[in-house]
Parts: structure tokens; sequence; C-alpha cells
């Protein structure tokens, strides 16, 4: 097997769990911030919204933009997954030839 292409599949799994990661601390700060900001509805998030929303509207995107973005991380991490389990392979098909 090529050398140069095991490097790259590694490289590629490597820099898919960092995304990953990323994307986790931002889910995990976006629901700490949907959980503390929407009880308080405090009126400057609702003009940065827009003065003609209400609460409920804004709670609704906010909460299903969190579900997208969860199964989005959730797609990424299978990649990931699948980038590192490909490295594997690919490095004991190397290691037997």
């Amino acid at each position: 097997m090529n050398p140069t292409f095991e490097r790259k599949v590694q490289a590629a799994a490597v820099a898919g769990w960092w995304v990953v990661l990323a994307a986790a601390i931002l889910l995990t700060a976006s629901w700490l911030a949907y959980l503390s900001l929407v009880p308080a509805q405090p009126e400057w998030l609702r003009n940065l919204w827009g003065e003609n929303l209400s609460w409920e509207y804004i709670q609704n995107v906010w909460f299903w933009a969190i579900v997208v973005f969860k199964l989005m991380a959730w797609v990424m991490a299978m990649a990931a997954l699948w980038l590192t389990l490909w490295a594997r392979q690919l490095r004991k098909a190397g290691s037997t030839i």
C-alpha cells in the first residue's frame, strides 16, 4: 500500500476529530446560551432577532437550529470514525506486505 496515501487518510481522520471537537464545543455553548437566555427573555435579544417576532418563534427556531446542528455533528463524527477505521485498515495492510 502507498504510505503517502495512508498518511493522508490518517491526517484527514485527525482533522475530522478536531472538527468534531470544535462542533461539540460550539454546540455546548449554544445550548447553554439557549438555556440561560430563553427563560430570561431579555429585550436586547428580541431586538437582535427583530422586534416583530414572538418569544415562541425565537425559542422554536433556536431549538431546531440546535437539533439540526447536532445531527450535522453526528454525521461529522461518523465520517471521522470511518476515516479512522480506514486508516487503521490501511496501516494493517501495509505492514503485512
